[in-house]
């Protein structure tokens, strides 16, 4: 049988790669990969998991554990903090209005109401694996409609615990009362006893082991599945204790080593999970759930759109930050796989709805990676319709500034210094950024500074930047960079544009939009050092200079 199985699994993996690769080719996230494998592997096509499916149900049950102690780990609290309650609404809203209106839609299409409600809520919840990437490669992680999708993200992945939460205290057997009374005591005791263990063993534990990677590696899988076991010991899902063995390493400074760790263990895992959700596609299933799959993919790629800009919208955000939020979280998680799962195994599902929601997933994953990656353009195709409605009252409202010679744009890391110079120089200066942080800094040493997107061309038409003599750019987004030479070069081809790039592409596209230098850090860092060997002695006090003054900058910072 093992023979079988790692020929089985070897077959699985050849065939995931082979998909992977035209996928790939598609600019597709690869979880649309391992569905398509699952069904090409599952009884519709090759039929390769018949007979050992006790033993992928384990796998899947690996990377399920794995999967939530990642979220776990990677539960930003303090990012939150810094968006406020926004996310908190915009993330709550969603998620009731979607679901109430799905269950509704599901119940029209003939489903019954626990089989509507469970699948409704599976699908409000965006996809944080395929947002967070495409954003990451779009380098929109940091502008302001990136920032509070990920704090949307956020808020679901943590109603997304809670729902886990609640399926994990439903898997429990037993007289209703007594269970609640002694889950209540044991659940009081484990979160006493892990966040005690958080607190006091865990840093000093891992101070001794991080400075082996391996060893840190195997204390981490041990922990995660080590929790996960006492708490179904005491009564809880082994789901539970994966989130809480996530939550309980988030906060330490070694979690981006121990994410980056545990992330090809999930990933593995995760293939496997997704193979075996998708082989339990078969031909008469797909015949009962086309029609709803498609019918549900659209309310996905356009009512779940328009749910949330309008919530955006209500919030006070502009019609392109609430458009950009809306389409970037126009797909379904992989957490809502996890849920269904969950909900199978209790009876209160059956093949067909996992079914329904792996049509649904591979459909809107493949549609929204597009509409994420052309956001900009689509938006602009909006704008005509936009219009009708007037200008856009939701917006910075800024004082009109008086004229300055330099507009930085981007005060963090590079920005900085440029800052500082300009100081020295007495050169009248202005900032432009999205970081409340920074306007509140600038306030402080009264620098002028302005708060807003320099991708929306409406707070650009406040601030008289063609008038200026020069506009650094240090922020590192080539499009909205793009944005801003083409608007001011509109008014004034005379103002000098120093831009900034991490790619040769990426200066050539800000060289042709009309930008007189692009910056290229690690070229400028290159030549730095280059200079430094050239001009001074390699001496330890020479080095040990260079360090204090790196490390004066960095206290600054």
């Amino acid at each position: 049988m093992m023979d079988n199985i790692f020929l089985q699994i070897s077959s699985l993996l050849a065939i995931t790669v082979a998909i992977a690769f035209f996928v790939r080719m598609m600019r597709q996230p690869l979880i649309v990969a391992y569905i398509v494998a699952g069904i090409v592997s599952g009884p519709m096509f090759l039929n390769l998991l018949h007979g050992d499916k006790a033993t992928y149900a384990m796998f899947a049950q690996f990377g399920v554990v794995l999967l939530l102690f990642a979220i776990g780990l990677n539960l930003n609290f303090n990012r939150l903090k810094t968006i406020g309650t926004i996310s908190v609404f915009g993330g709550v809203g969603q998620l009731v209005f979607t679901a109430v209106i799905g269950t509704i839609l599901l119940l029209a299409l003939k489903f019954s109401f626990t089989a509507a409600f469970y699948l409704a809520v599976a699908t409000t919840f965006s996809s944080t694996i395929v947002i967070v990437k495409l954003l990451a490669d779009k380098k929109d992680t940091e502008t302001i409609y990136g920032k509070y999708t990920i704090g949307l993200l956020l808020i679901q992945d943590l109603i997304a615990l809670l729902i886990m939460v609640a399926i994990g205290l439903l898997k429990v057997g037993g007289e209703v009362t007594q269970t609640l009374v002694f889950l209540i005591a044991k659940g009081i005791w484990a979160i006493f006893f892990i966040y005690l263990f958080s607190k006091y063993f865990l840093p000093r534990f891992l101070d001794r082991i991080a400075h082996s990677s391996e060893l840190l590696f195997i204390f981490t899988i041990t922990w995660c599945f080590g929790l996960s076991s006492l708490l179904y010991m005491l009564g809880f899902s082994v789901e539970i204790g994966a989130i809480a063995a996530g939550i309980s390493l988030s906060s330490s400074p070694y979690q981006p080593e121990i994410a980056s760790r545990i992330k090809p263990l999930r990933d593995f895992f995760l293939v496997l999970f997704f193979i075996v959700l998708g082989s339990e596609i078969s031909l008469n299933s797909l015949n009962a759930v086309w029609w709803p799959g498609l019918i549900f993919s659209l309310f996905i790629l356009i009512g779940n759109p328009i749910i949330l800009y309008f919530i955006y919208r209500l919030l006070k955000f502009t019609r392109r930050n609430s458009f950009l939020i809306a389409i970037t979280a126009a797909q379904v998680s992989e957490f809502g796989f996890v849920m269904l799962y969950a909900a199978k195994q209790l009876g209160y599902v059956d093949s067909n709805i996992v079914s329904v929601f792996t049509l649904i997933a591979i459909v809107t994953i493949f549609t929204s990676s597009y509409l994420i990656l052309y956001n900009e353009a689509i938006y602009r195709a909006f704008i005509p319709f936009f219009e009708l409605f007037g200008k856009d009252k939701h917006r910075q409202l800024n004082n009109v500034p008086s004229l300055y010679d330099v507009w930085l744009v981007g005060y963090h890391r590079i920005g900085r210094q440029v800052g500082k110079a300009l100081k020295e120089l007495h050169i009248k200066f202005a900032v432009i950024d999205f970081d409340p942080r920074v306007i509140r800094e600038m306030r402080k040493t009264k620098t002028p500074a302005f708060f807003g997107d320099v991708a929306d061309i409406e707070f650009l038409d406040d601030l008289p930047l063609p008038s200026a003599k020069m506009i650094v750019m240090t922020i590192p987004a080539v499009d909205d960079q793009v944005n801003l030479i083409v608007y001011v070069h509109k008014y004034n081809k005379d103002v000098l544009i120093i831009a900034n790039a991490y790619h040769t592409y990426e200066a050539k596209a800000l060289y042709a939009a009309g930008a007189n230098y692009v910056m290229m850090p690690h070229l400028l860092g290159g030549n730095w050092i280059a200079e430094m060997l050239k001009s001074k002695k390699w001496t330890k006090k020479n080095l040990l200079s260079l360090k204090k003054e790196q490390e004066d900058l960095m206290i600054k910072k």
